[in-house]
């Protein structure tokens, strides 16, 4: 069955670091378009970054632009995102997606999401 498992989250001092991983299998992960969307308390989930899968061209939110990084390993099944310089508003829990269109069949699974939290 499809999972996507996502680790590295936990708190951090602002101006921090952390590197999430979001572990998949049961698909061909190589053909899946790998993204990563985050949830604060008592909003919407957002989108903050994505990568193809052919020619891995990378695509961020303006807000994430410059300080946030999304990597994918074909060959160990896992996307990455590393995130630099945080802040307090980057609070959130962050979900790992793959999706994959063809025609009208859209393939879209979701990770159980791990916490971040940025506070001193």
């Amino acid at each position: 069955q499809v999972q996507l498992v996502e680790s590295g989250g936990g708190l951090v001092q602002p101006g921090g670091s952390l590197r999430l991983s979001c572990a998949a299998s049961g698909f061909t992960f190589s053909s899946f378009t790998m993204s990563w969307y985050r949830q604060a308390p008592g909003k919407e989930r957002e989108w903050v970054a994505s990568m193809t899968p052919a020619t891995s061209t990378t695509y961020y939110a303006d807000s994430m632009l410059g300080r946030f990084t999304i990597s994918r390993d074909n060959a160990k099944n896992t996307v990455y995102l590393q995130m630099n310089s945080l802040k307090p508003e980057d609070t959130a829990v962050y979900y790992c997606n793959a999706k994959k269109t063809r025609g009208f069949t859209v393939d879209n699974y979701w990770g159980q999401g791990t916490q971040v939290t940025v506070s001193s």
